[in-house]
């Protein structure tokens, strides 16, 4: 085919036409703009490698045929516009010739539309691969890549992590047995036997997040609170190596080294002790997890009132607070400077409560304090604990030596004073200043008792208040035998020696942060407790009362138990308060279906999603099938019989007779 220069138009021909002579044609079959990535790209690719092919064009004319001299694009807009960028960006001149075919205009319809459907375009899996070959054997990095072809650096090393993967799997891919989804997932590390590894061992559950998780066993996620308290660049600079995923939004990676982000994570942990410390605590320990085995008594900060200015700047700042809730309230687009004056008022109005509560310095003295991390990565710090040995001892309640003796001498002398009358007058008004006998002081008391019983069951109220005051003294003090004359006795036994990491879960936080709330509000002193609870409005001393009692419930069961009404019990209770375990519990691998037979795992996914997803898992091998069973029941409300209504009933598959 002959090139011919412009003003040469007759068709078939290939002629060069100056750009600011190409116009926009209407017959142009592609209605949807190019977007402008899409004409960044072709002006890259122009720049670098020329315009590789023609547009297709016909002579614009006047309504009266008359030729303008200028030429509509049919086919080849998207070129044309990368042109003119070119041109705006005085990379080229306007002028500058355009290769183009000429067609008729009858014909500017057909050429556009068979332009853009008759084609193919390349698999994505030869652009992988292509990017790859590009760097290896041209040596070109992402970025001269990314020049070249108008994208993102980030797009072309994703592209080249791809282009690095298993063979195999590439293959997988291209014939369809694999989503671009999946293939990402795999590229997550460029290990091929793992990759090969980690697809043999799928079954039939091949999600993303799957293939992720299973790549990643060996690492630490970029979510674990480790992780989070040590940051990337710290890790790194010590040596670590992050696994990176190219593809996660935050551009995250896996941590290779777990003892080396622990080391690291601990140090952290110290150095906030160490400012801990300076606060005159007799001891402090950093650790990674929160020793709840630690059977340490706990003392709590004291409420203190804050003086008269204080308490009117917060009193303030929680009318401000509460107008700004108030006024925006189910409004998602909060101007940024009313989120940041919210977010002000909020952290001022906690330092006044955290000014409220105070630690005595004789606690100080004696207690410590741990220092540990959360699940949200920061660093949790507990104070109070006391150790046994410095827990106080009470004083013995003794009297002066020589009363003493006198009341034992007088007692060696009255041993049988109740069973006689005195006959000399003289000798009774000599025994004026004796004590009474034992005996006829059990007699009174036990009256006095008697009379507190009739008398107290009269009166709820006056009741309410002594049950409560005798459990809050246990609760808070630690009370001894003495701590009320009610006989009641309480018995909180400790959950986290039955069930591995239940400290950590929101329910025994949020319980934690409510004997605190109360710890923090009553009297230090015991002696002032009684005072306390009478003074509380009847909503509130229902609350402690609450509070006290639910510590000392206890249904777990265990193989020697034999508490079968008890446990009968705790069913009629969790019934009555529509008890769902669902809001507390899910089942995990760790927690339940990696400890029960496949036939339960089964089981548990037929209840809780369907026959057909239960056969579905059930040829895997036990852990992933466990695993496999924890997504299908994910958000599913699904419980075993233990936990349901009524459990006790169930075969919990605890062998009573034996």
């Amino acid at each position: 085919m002959t090139t011919k220069t412009e003003p040469a138009a007759q068709p078939g021909v290939e002629v060069l036409i100056p750009l600011n002579k190409l116009k926009k044609s209407a017959e142009n079959a592609r209605k949807i703009p190019h977007s402008q990535a899409d004409i960044e790209a072709l002006a890259a690719s122009i720049a670098h490698t020329d315009l590789l092919q023609n547009l297709v064009v016909y002579p614009e004319a006047k309504t009266d045929g008359t030729p303008t001299g200028c030429y509509l694009v049919a086919a080849g807009e998207g070129r044309r516009l990368a042109l003119e960028l070119r041109a705006k960006r005085r990379e080229i001149k306007r002028t500058d010739a355009v290769r183009c075919i000429v067609r008729t205009k009858d014909e500017a319809l057909e050429v556009s539309l068979d332009e853009n459907v008759t084609r193919t375009d390349m698999h994505p899996a030869d652009q992988f691969e292509a990017f790859r070959a590009l760097n290896e054997e041209r040596g070109w990095g992402a970025e001269e890549i990314a020049a070249r072809f108008g994208i993102s650096p980030v797009t072309v090393r994703q592209r080249l992590r791809l282009g690095a993967i298993s063979p195999r799997l590439m293959q997988l891919y291209r014939d369809g047995d694999l989503t671009l989804d999946q293939l990402i997932a795999f590229a997550v590390s460029d290990d091929h036997a793992r990759q090969e590894e980690v697809y043999e061992n799928l079954g039939w559950n091949k999600e993303p997040r799957v293939i992720r998780a299973r790549m990643m066993e060996a690492h630490v996620p970029p979510n674990d609170p480790r992780a989070i308290l040590v940051g990337v660049q710290a890790y790194e600079a010590a040596g670590g190596v992050v696994v990176r995923d190219l593809f996660s939004e935050e551009g995250g990676g896996y941590f290779e080294d777990a003892g080396l982000l622990d080391r690291l994570a601990l140090e952290r942990l110290n150095a906030i002790a160490d400012d801990v410390r300076g606060e005159g605590w007799k001891w402090v320990e950093a650790q990674l997890d929160f020793p709840y085995s630690h059977g340490l008594r706990r003392e709590y900060a004291r409420q203190v009132p804050l003086s008269k200015a204080d308490q009117k700047r917060y009193e303030a700042l929680r009318r401000e607070w509460d107008d700004i809730a108030e006024q925006y309230e189910g409004d998602e687009d909060v101007p940024d400077e009313v989120e940041t004056r919210f977010n002000e008022i909020e952290a001022a109005i906690e330092q006044f409560n955290e000014r409220q509560r105070v630690f005595d310095p004789d606690v100080i003295a004696r207690c410590g304090v741990f220092v540990s991390l959360d699940r949200e990565g920061d660093a949790q710090i507990d104070r109070g604990f006391v150790r046994a040995e410095d827990i106080p001892q009470a004083k013995p309640d003794r009297r002066p030596r020589d009363e003493d003796a006198e009341i034992h001498d007088a007692r060696e002398d009255m041993d049988d004073s109740d069973e006689r009358r005195a006959d000399d007058d003289e000798e009774e008004a000599d025994g004026l200043g004796r004590p009474l006998s034992d005996a006829l002081v059990r007699d009174l008391t036990a009256h006095r008792t008697l009379a507190l019983r009739l008398v107290l069951g009269e009166q709820p109220a006056m009741a309410l208040i002594a049950i409560t005051h005798a459990l809050a003294a246990q609760t808070f003090y630690h009370a001894t035998d003495d701590s009320s004359c009610l006989e009641v006795r309480m018995t909180a036994s400790p959950l986290t020696h039955h069930a591995e990491g239940i400290g950590e879960t929101a329910g025994a936080k949020a319980l934690e942060e409510r004997h605190r709330a109360w710890a923090e509000r009553v009297p230090r002193n015991s002696d002032e407790l009684w005072d306390f609870v009478s003074a509380l409005g009847d909503e509130e001393r229902m609350r402690l009362l609450a509070h006290c009692v639910s510590g000392t419930v206890n249904a777990v069961q265990q193989r020697w138990d034999t508490k079968r009404r008890s446990l009968a019990l705790a069913d009629a209770l969790a019934d009555a308060m529509s008890l769902d375990m669902a809001a507390y519990w899910q089942p995990t691998v760790d927690g339940y279906l990696g400890r029960v037979t496949k036939a339960h795992i089964a089981q548990a996914v037929q209840e809780g999603v369907s026959h057909e997803a239960a056969e579905r898992i059930t040829g895997l091998k036990k852990q992933p099938m466990a695993k496999a069973a924890e997504d299908l029941l994910a958000g599913t409300g699904w419980l075993p019989s233990l936990l349901g209504p009524m459990a006790s009933h169930r075969d919990s598959g605890i062998d009573r007779a034996a």
